[in-house]
């Protein structure tokens, strides 16, 4: 197990590498310049050259980006300019609020989208089966845009239950709950489909297997077959399926923390883009990176402990 966590460790250097150099060139197609933004709007021509000068800028991009690269290396990701404090300490401030959402969101979201495509199979075919279906599709189909919109309307205003801006306090707080769930709800929305539908099918598959059958012609109850000798089986799809789509819900998670103003990495994304911080900018892209990667060795470990033959 340790062999196979530290070969997909290695793996993942060469995958951060290529991040940082997408992140970086990415970067330098955005509209502004850092200097002017350091400089200030009234500097003159010759001081905003001098600080071009003093930040490399004027260097070729492969200096810039191997100067860039020996920095983060260091663990220096540099300072904001916007607020002239450290990218690191302003990433630990971010961090914390984003895996809230997160855990928010998946705590809820994959045991119902398991429970709904187990459910589906169990009864395939069948009415239940038909509504399960309808609403994946519609978790699948409807931006989260449009489901942060609804719940901020229905929930937010029309009917003022949870508020819908910023961050109350942490998580296991009454008024940092009350504060994340509609932020959490919206990511989960669009998880659900998915889980659900990958579920179905993969129960659906593993329910006409031998086992199963011996397991039925022992006698055993359907609940049990189900849960016992089927669901197990049947997760290992839905494990990798969970994985990749994680690195969709941080795509999500920018789009509702900038819907609901909640302070996280997604948020502080965008407003490093649009106010060409880029040292922050780039901070963020390594962190939503880092995360993507860790999720993705998290989902192999989990392969191991499902089925040990992998592991082997």
């Amino acid at each position: 197990m340790l062999q196979q966590i530290a070969y997909r460790v290695l793996l993942s250097i060469p995958v951060l590498f290529g991040v940082l150099l997408l992140g970086f060139l990415l970067l330098q197609l955005v509209p502004g310049d850092p200097a002017v933004v350091i400089a200030g709007p009234n500097a003159t021509a010759d001081v905003i050259d001098a600080v071009r000068r003093e930040m490399g800028l004027d260097q070729p991009l492969v200096v810039q980006f191997t100067l860039y690269l020996s920095r983060v290396l260091q663990g220096d990701l540099g300072v904001s300019l916007i607020n002239n404090t450290s990218v690191v300490s302003e990433l630990f401030r971010a961090i914390g609020p984003t895996v809230e959402l997160m855990v928010a969101c998946l705590i809820w979201s994959i045991p119902l989208g398991i429970g709904m495509g187990t459910l589906a199979a169990v009864y395939r075919g069948r009415l239940l089966d038909r509504i399960v279906m309808a609403i994946s599709v519609a978790g699948v189909s409807m931006p989260i845009f449009f489901i942060a919109l609804l719940l901020i309307q229905y929930l937010g205003v029309l009917f003022p239950i949870f508020p819908f801006i910023g961050r109350g306090g942490p998580l296991w707080s009454l008024e940092g709950l009350s504060h994340v769930a509609l932020p959490a709800l919206a990511l989960g929305a669009i998880f659900i489909g998915p889980v659900a539908r990958m579920t179905r099918s993969s129960v659906l598959e593993v329910l006409g297997a031998d086992h199963v059958r011996t397991a039925r012609a022992k006698g055993l109850p359907e609940r049990v077959v189900v849960l016992r000798h089927a669901l197990r089986n049947a997760l290992i799809p839905v494990v990798t399926l969970v994985g990749l789509q994680a690195g969709y819900l941080l795509g999500g998670a920018v789009v509702t923390e900038s819907i609901f103003a909640w302070p996280g990495v997604g948020r502080m994304a965008v407003g490093a883009i649009l106010s060409s911080d880029f040292p922050l900018a780039q901070g963020a892209i390594i962190v939503l990176a880092l995360s993507f990667i860790v999720i993705n060795l998290i989902v192999d470990v989990l392969y191991a402990v499902l089925d040990p033959r992998i592991g082997h």
